[in-house]
Order: C-alpha cells, then sequence, then structure tokens
C-alpha cells in the first residue's frame, strides 16, 4: 500500500527542512521528537503551522519533518516555507494565497562573512593610536 503524501524543502539560514505532508489527524514530528519537545516557544510553532492556519487545513494533515543545521528560530521558518511548498503539490490553487502572505519567498539573508584584519564581519579590533 503506497501512502499518499507531499514533500517540500524549506531553507532560511544555514538551516535546511525536508517536510513531508500526509492526511491524519494533525500530528507533527520533528527529527523523530513531538514538536511541543522540539520547539519548546510557542511562537515558533505559530509559525511552523502559519501556512495551514491560512489554507484552514490545520488538523487535516500528519507532518513528518527533517530539519537540519542554524537555530531554533530559523528551524521553524525553514519548515515553514517546506510546508507552504508541499501543500502546494496538495492542492496548486493555494498559490496565490501563500505567495501574498509571503510564504513562498526564500529569505535570502545569510550570514555575513568575517573579514581578513578584523575580528567579525564589522568588528574590527581595537584601535591604538600609540
Amino acid at each position: 500500500m503506497a501512502i499518499s503524501q507531499n514533500y517540500g524543502t524549506g531553507r532560511r539560514k544555514s538551516c535546511t527542512a525536508r517536510v513531508f505532508l500526509r492526511p491524519g489527524t494533525g500530528k507533527v514530528t520533528v527529527n523523530g521528537r513531538t514538536e511541543e519537545n522540539y520547539f519548546p516557544n510557542a511562537v515558533l510553532r505559530m509559525v511552523v503551522h502559519q501556512p495551514l492556519v491560512l489554507a484552514e487545513l490545520d488538523g487535516k494533515f500528519d507532518l513528518v519533518v527533517s530539519v537540519s543545521g542554524g537555530g531554533p528560530a530559523g528551524q521553524a521558518s525553514a519548515i515553514r516555507m517546506g510546508l507552504s511548498r508541499a501543500l502546494l503539490g496538495y492542492n496548486d490553487q493555494l498559490k496565490s494565497m501563500l505567495r501574498q502572505a509571503g510564504l513562498l519567498t526564500r529569505d535570502p539573508r545569510m550570514k555575513e562573512r568575517k573579514k581578513p584584519g578584523q575580528m567579525g564581519a564589522r568588528r574590527r579590533f581595537q584601535f591604538s593610536k600609540r
């Protein structure tokens, strides 16, 4: 028996999320852990569910997510983008709604590289006149 599922990849900062959308009851599994266990912050859980709430499909799908790299906020945003792309595979008519909400746009902001002769990207070593 083949499982009907939709897949989407999301990226943000240095995070990559692979999201599998399966028909179910609204259970979210992130890297083998429950959503409440992985994201103790309620705001990050809200960010993850944003595409489903917008499309009025919250509680109709189970999410199986594999995410790597970065921190909690970047991972939540990467999952949100992957979920939005997976929803497009489920129903292509959601595209204009998700696009208007800005959920299909990849956030291009990345960490600025460290420059030679400086402590960091912009922080310089302390200047000494003498």
